[in-house]
């Protein structure tokens, strides 16, 4: 039976949802304790890296545990409910940092408080992303459906990164008073802010939980914690894409985690917010248009592996363009949509892809393991997505670090402030460099990976779902 519209916008919010917070926390969570709160750049990298590591524990063992799981509601529903509470608790008290905290306190709350976000993200997001092999055919329908959740997901990530630096000013100018200090706005606006989007978020999946069912399937054996790791570490293409994933997110979160920091302390100005908000706006609408409309336009005259490769290109001379391009006077933030457009194209259509080939390696893995493991493939896309922002996260607060990027300009009241002034030529090339030289050496190792590595064409793909047909 097809799936419905109602179950397809239905899905699609909750990718809203859950991407909004996932962004939020990916792209500020650094910038929040590092520049607003004062926590060390190293130190929060190696809190960021530290949860990753301990992901890759939790993350397989939450995707056993929903592929254990049996109640009346399903075993993705329950958890996807559980998760969503619990992160959206998480959430608005990991950017409410008290007050009166100051140095190894303030730490150790940013350190408990992200690897509590990360352990209730996993609970929603395997479950999630899970549910697609379950109540899809495959072939268009699930390649479809891939399609829009990723589209949704996209608009989620948009929406947060468009609209959080003018939100939280303007929200944190509301709760602080006019004549509070900027470092006092932005404190109030980012906790005033995650609040919103943590009630968003729960409408959001709630919407998703009632309206989506889960197929029925056979019923099979509960497989031992052994007998699962084995499955998946024998399936050569999970593997295959989920090193591919790693590679093309770390490259895509190291701009992402900097960006801000390239328009506040190198493009900067007194309208260096507006300049970051305006820039975002152009890049969330290429993104969502690269998933709704030039993906489905090449799909009719290209294969994915081929379209695959053509956005991996894209983001490579975006990167190289915006290199170039940071080296002109850059008064004006227009000339940075030219790299923008090729790295928000690529970043939107990469995401759709690797989720499609990681959906793909499910049936591959039932032939060749004779074992269906959504939810266990699915865990390690929520582990190595996380994992590619941690080490994104410490490569990027290593620059931070290093660089020693701060403006010599005193900020004591919310006033615009040219934050560039005083910030070191040395300084401004080592950010440079971090955010776009490391993404395209990370890319191009992709590339040559994939192309050795990768066997799931079409054809393959088409082979191995008839042969699964024909064993029922």
């Amino acid at each position: 039976m097809q799936l419905t519209i109602r179950e397809k916008i239905s899905y699609g919010l909750g990718a809203v949802g859950k991407d909004m917070v996932y962004m939020l926390s990916a792209s500020y969570v650094l910038y929040y304790f590092q520049d607003v709160l004062g926590v060390s750049a190293v130190a929060m990298g190696m809190i960021l890296l530290g949860a990753r590591i301990f992901d890759a524990f939790n993350d397989p063992i939450m995707g056993i545990v929903v592929a254990k799981t049996r109640t009346r509601w399903g075993k993705f529903r329950p958890w996807l409910m559980i998760g969503t509470l619990t992160n959206a608790v998480i959430l608005f008290v990991m950017f409410s940092a008290p007050p009166s905290l100051d140095g190894p306190g303030l730490v150790a709350y940013a350190a408990i408080t992200y690897i509590l976000w990360g352990v209730t993200y996993t609970m929603m997001d395997i479950p999630y992303w899970s549910m697609i092999p379950a109540f899809t055919t495959g072939g268009k329908e699930r390649e479809g459906l891939t399609t829009l959740a990723r589209s949704c997901a996209g608009v989620g990530s948009a929406l947060v990164t468009i609209f959080t630096v003018m939100i939280v000013q303007a929200v944190g100018a509301m709760a602080a008073g006019q004549d509070a200090s900027a470092n006092r706005v932005e404190i109030l606006g980012f906790r005033y802010f995650s609040l919103i989007i943590a009630i968003l978020f729960v409408v959001f999946i709630t919407i998703t939980c009632v309206t989506i069912k889960e197929k029925a399937t056979v019923d099979m054996e509960s497989p031992s914690v052994g007998q699962m790791f084995k499955a998946l570490l024998s399936n050569d293409q999970a593997m295959t894409i989920v090193i591919a994933i790693v590679l093309i997110n770390c490259s895509i979160y190291i701009t992402s985690n900097l960006v801000i920091y390239f328009f506040k302390y190198d493009f900067g100005g007194e309208g260096w917010g507006g300049s970051y908000t305006l820039f975002n706006m152009f890049g969330g609408a290429i993104q969502i248009l690269s998933m709704m409309l030039f993906y489905p336009l090449l799909r009719k005259f290209a294969t994915n592996v081929k379209i695959f490769y053509i956005f991996l290109g894209s983001a490579i001379i975006g990167y190289a363009a915006l290199f170039a391009i940071a080296f002109t006077k850059m008064s004006n933030v227009y000339i940075l949509f030219i790299p923008g457009f090729f790295i928000f194209a690529a970043n939107g259509v990469l995401q759709v892809l690797t989720t499609v080939f990681l959906a793909n390696t499910v049936d591959y893995g039932e032939l060749k393991n004779n074992r269906r493991d959504e939810s266990v493939i699915f865990s390690m896309q929520t582990f190595v997505v996380k994992l590619a922002s941690g080490i994104a996260a410490l490569i990027a607060s290593l620059c931070l670090s290093i660089t020693s990027l701060k403006s010599d300009e005193a900020v004591d009241t919310a006033q615009k402030v040219d934050f560039s002034a005083g910030v070191s030529a040395a300084s401004k090339l080592g950010l440079r460099m971090t955010m776009t030289i490391i993404p395209i050496i990370g890319l191009f190792i992709a590339i040559f990976y994939f192309k050795k590595k990768f066997i799931l064409t079409e054809e393959k793909m088409e082979e191995i779902t008839a042969k699964l047909k024909g064993g029922q």
